[in-house]
């Protein structure tokens, strides 16, 4: 019980560490009910991540299923090496490969929303900027020393960190204020912001894909026990009023 006791303080440091990032988090309103929103945050997926990042423990046809995506127009626009629609989500990077190009190997993302946090997810995807320190020439203020590019800058255009002067204590300091595209991206700040929360919709789907039926059933089993309560309630008058 020492020894176990020991463990535990040791590991107490550590699990603070790990508790969340130093920054705030935007909050991501992620609507599971929106089929639209989820459709974008696939193709999103299949065309700027899954190069690189698995959906392992997913089949392209339970999500086209659950997405109502038919399968016709799955196999056309999100499988695009020859995957059947019964294969699991994976892509063709060796281990050795990633390993050679980024430091290591990317991980696979189909947990990463029940890990991270869909607010998390979120912000960290809008949360890229320009450091020329970095070997992809990127870092990220919610993963600090990212080891990925800006896979997406295309849409977004180049992010960086932008101060203002303001007076503080009665002198004008540079304050950090965010980060802004310079505007060369495919897309204007407002659908980015749209398109990184359908992105993070798609991943919080693929870490509960029945989340929602869940919920459902979760009111059905809250009824039954209800009922059931009501009637044991009236049983047990029942028998006591025979025991007076």
């Amino acid at each position: 019980m020492k020894n176990l006791l020991i463990a535990l303080i040791t590991l107490i440091p550590s699990l603070s560490f790990a508790a969340g990032p130093t920054v705030p988090l935007d909050e991501a309103d992620v609507d599971l009910h929106d089929k639209a929103s989820l459709q974008r945050g696939a193709q999103l997926y299949m065309n700027y991540c899954l190069g690189c990042h698995s959906l392992e423990y997913a089949r392209y046809n339970r999500m086209f299923n659950d997405l109502e995506i038919p399968e016709e127009l799955g196999q056309k626009h999100l499988q695009f090496t020859g995957e059947k629609p019964g294969d699991l989500i994976t892509n063709n990077m060796s281990a050795d490969s990633a390993g050679n190009w980024f430091g290591t190997t990317p991980p696979d993302l189909t947990n990463v929303a029940r890990v991270r946090g869909e607010d998390w997810i979120y912000t960290y995807l809008r949360s890229f900027y320009k450091d020329d320190s970095r070997p992809f020439g990127v870092n990220n203020t919610v993963f600090p020393n990212v080891g990925m590019p800006h896979v997406l800058e295309e849409l977004q255009g180049m992010p960086a960190k932008t101060y203002e002067e303001r007076r503080i204590d009665g002198e004008m300091k540079e304050v950090y204020v965010g980060i802004k595209s310079d505007g060369t991206g495919r897309m204007t700040e407002s659908e980015y912001d749209q398109a990184m929360l359908d992105l993070t919709a798609f991943l919080v789907y693929m870490g509960e894909p029945m989340l929602l039926e869940q919920k459902r059933m979760g009111w059905f089993v809250f009824g039954f026990l209800l009922v059931f309560s009501i009637l044991a309630w009236l049983l047990k008058k029942e028998f006591w009023r025979d025991l007076k």
